[in-house]
């Protein structure tokens, strides 16, 4: 029977089965990582974004109306975006939720209205868009859903098309980037959204599936999702009472009822006090359980699904609970932040402050020592989200306040955090690495005004060149350069400069193609995997390579990449 209209449970049932779905296959969407490094994180960043959103939802119980749902959406999803793919997609729900706030029902012309919005505002918040990425293909699904209005009424055949155009645009991307076609992948922030519409489908239709893929060929640029056989599921009735006991029911009684269900069924549940006695198993014959409990009581609360039919239904309460988790992670954050809420009225209020990304201990130290006062601890190994940001940003005693991202892929995360802050005025650095963190802060003038800095500390990070040494964790081919899984690659702020079997090596062969006549100095930071006397050796040899340059190496600390270099 066509379904030509839904209310809030259902679009929260899909939404949360969108959720899930990212979640199963966000290691496989990180792979999809155009650089073979081992940190690619959009599948973690989108998951995570949307299990934030997923945890507001969740809250809202079943007696939840369109506004409510829009609204934790929303919200959900913005405070808890992490890095640029994250941000888009709390954009895109942003706007998405825009679209159908103010109604109870939805249909087809009102998903259509708010695909178009959700696609307006995700451009909108993105100064330079680039094509073949999320947004060309969230475009795809919103043009298609456009001209699906007077065709068809029936919702499973308007989201079924949506998202095969969808499909099509996002196998069509390497043909837009060229280092994707290269890469021999899709776009992953397309395939990660393209993920989260299969999911929402999954759940209006009511489809039984099983999340694990069938392959990984991104250049497909659809996700294989094999149905589960229905012989694969052992027990399908999943039955659950409760047992009104005429008396209590002793030990022995207890364990041979237990034994009565283990020999007709599996994922038994049965807890007992005098008076009733909570009764879960999945069972191929619910009658004769039913017919055994009888002879302890009388029964209510009776419930027996298909198991067959109502997979889905354990996928989303497995996001729920995945919410419910994150909701007591977010509970404990809460607690510390006061705590250094109450510790920071003890500090005098000062004019401008200083907000930055970092990880590794050296660097921190570093950061610490030119004067930020508040340092979220991540950067490319965990990009924090707009939430953390929001939450340094109350704890620094400072009216002006400096954001340092350190990483291009943050970025769109402080702007968000600052759009949404509106006690205090906030600049954000465009920093895309920590050696540009550090010259934005040498760069600090304490006697100029907020706007003056901001200005010279974002102009001085053209002078600064970054490089990057880690390893590759698939065989690939970037840059004309053939990479193998194991190889050290030497990174530059928009390449691979430089790839090898001696570490050493391809560090030097880096700095070669970032030093030239004009450098002055250059710095090292070592990785927590490097020994000091290994890393004051190749300073050394550096300093040979390059006698009119002055070369500092400093203890970072920071993981998964072994040195950071900077040429100034």
């Amino acid at each position: 029977m066509a379904k030509s209209t839904m209310k809030a449970p259902m679009l929260a049932k899909m939404f949360l089965a969108g959720a899930k779905n990212l979640e199963a296959k966000k290691e496989w969407i990180n792979e999809l990582n155009v650089f073979p490094v081992p940190d690619g994180d959009t599948g973690t960043n989108m998951t995570m974004t949307i299990m934030a959103a997923a945890a507001e939802v969740q809250n809202l119980g079943e007696d939840l109306d369109m506004a409510s749902l829009a609204k934790a959406i929303s919200s959900g999803s913005l405070r808890g975006a992490r890095g640029n793919s994250g941000v888009i997609l709390s954009q895109l729900f942003r706007g998405f939720t825009k679209g159908i706030s103010k109604y109870e029902v939805l249909d087809v012309v009102i998903l259509s209205d708010a695909f178009q919005k959700a696609v307006e505002t995700a451009y909108k918040a993105v100064m330079k868009p680039k094509e073949g990425t999320i947004l060309t293909v969230a475009k795809g699904a919103a043009d298609k859903a456009l001209e699906l209005i007077g065709e068809t009424d029936d919702l499973e055949e308007f989201l079924a098309k949506v998202i095969a155009q969808a499909e099509y645009v996002l196998s069509q991307t390497p043909e837009m980037l060229p280092v994707l076609k290269q890469a021999g992948v899709v776009d992953s922030g397309g395939q990660g959204f393209v993920t989260v519409l299969q999911g929402a489908y999954d759940a209006l239709v009511g489809k039984e599936i099983d999340y694990t893929l069938e392959g990984t060929q991104a250049s497909s640029g659809v996700v294989k999702i094999s149905q589960q056989a229905e012989q694969d599921i052992k027990f399908g009735y999943c039955t659950e009472f409760i047992i009104v006991l005429h008396q209590p029911l002793e030990e022995k009684g207890e364990i041979d009822f237990k034994a009565y269900l283990e020999s007709i069924g599996d994922s038994i549940v049965v807890v007992a006090d005098d008076e009733i006695t909570k009764v879960h198993v999945h069972t191929n014959d619910p009658g004769l359980v039913i017919q055994r409990a009888l002879t302890y009581g009388s029964l209510s609360k009776i419930k027996i699904d298909n198991m067959r039919e109502e997979h889905q239904e354990k996928l989303i309460k497995d996001a729920q609970k995945a919410a419910q988790e994150q909701k007591q992670a977010d509970e404990k954050r809460r607690r510390e932040r006061a705590a250094l809420e109450e510790a920071a009225h003890k500090i005098p209020k000062k004019e401008m402050g200083f907000i930055s990304v970092s990880i590794g201990e050296g660097i921190n130290e570093i950061f610490q020592g030119l004067g930020v006062d508040y340092i979220i601890a991540g950067g490319q190994t965990m990009n924090p989200s707009t939430e953390d940001m929001l939450n340094a940003i109350e704890e620094v005693n400072a009216d002006n306040i400096f954001i340092l991202p350190n990483n291009k892929n943050i970025i769109l995360a402080a702007n968000q955090a600052a759009s949404l802050m509106e006690e205090k005025n906030i600049y954000v650095i465009p920093t895309k690495t920590v050696p540009q963190g550090i010259t934005a802060l040498i760069n600090f003038m304490p006697d100029s005004t907020p706007e003056e800095n901001a200005a010279r500390m974002t102009e001085e990070l053209s002078s600064v060149k970054t490089g990057q040494v880690t390893y590759a964790v698939r065989d690939t081919i970037i840059d004309d350069k053939s990479i193998k899984q194991g190889d050290y690659m030497g990174m530059g702020d928009s390449s691979i400069l430089s790839v090898g079997k001696d570490m050493e090596q391809v560090t030097k062969d880096m700095v070669g193609q970032l030093a030239d006549e004009e450098s002055a100095v250059i710095s090292v930071y070592y990785g927590q995997e490097i020994a000091e006397e290994a890393a004051q050796k190749l300073g050394g040899e550096i300093g040979e390579m390059y006698p009119n340059c002055e070369v500092e190496v400093h203890y970072g600390g920071q993981p998964i990449y072994y040195y950071l270099i900077s040429v100034e």
